[in-house]
C-alpha cells in the first residue's frame, strides 16, 4: 500500500492553533506519517501547500506544492495517474474535489480526520 497524504488538509482536520507555526504543523506532520510509515512498512507521500522548507524525517517522502491554487491536489492526482497502476494506492483528504478526482485515477480514499485519529491512535 502507497499512502498519499494531503498534508494541509489533515493538519487542518484539527483546529489546533497549527495556522500560528504552519511549518511546525508540517514538521509535526511529517514525524507522525515517518512513523506511521516505519511501523507498517509502507510507503508515504506527503504533499503539502508552500515553501519548501526541511522536515528533518526519514522513511517517506516530503512534497511542497508551491504556485497555483489546487497545486497540491493537482500533484497527488498526477502521481496515481503516473505511479498508481498496478499499485494499491490511498489517498488521504476530506477535499471532496480531490477524493472524486482520486478515486476516478484508481486510487482508495479515506478522510483526512479518520485517519488523524489512525495517527495519534498509534503514537499513543
Amino acid at each position: 500500500m502507497r499512502w498519499l497524504v494531503d498534508g494541509m488538509n489533515v493538519i487542518g482536520s484539527r483546529p489546533d492553533g497549527w495556522w500560528r507555526d504552519r511549518q511546525g504543523a508540517q514538521r509535526r506532520l511529517a514525524h507522525a506519517l515517518s512513523a506511521f510509515a516505519e511501523a507498517r512498512g509502507e510507503a508515504v507521500l506527503v504533499v503539502f501547500d508552500g515553501r519548501e522548507h526541511e522536515c528533518g524525517v526519514v522513511g517517506i517522502e516530503v512534497s511542497f506544492a508551491d504556485g497555483a491554487r489546487n497545486a497540491a491536489d493537482d500533484e497527488i492526482v498526477r502521481w496515481v495517474e503516473t505511479n498508481g497502476p498496478g499499485e494499491r494506492v490511498r489517498v488521504i483528504t476530506s477535499d471532496a474535489e480531490l477524493a472524486a478526482r482520486a478515486r476516478a485515477a484508481g486510487a482508495d480514499v479515506e478522510g483526512a480526520g479518520a485517519f488523524r485519529r489512525r495517527l495519534d491512535q498509534a503514537s499513543s
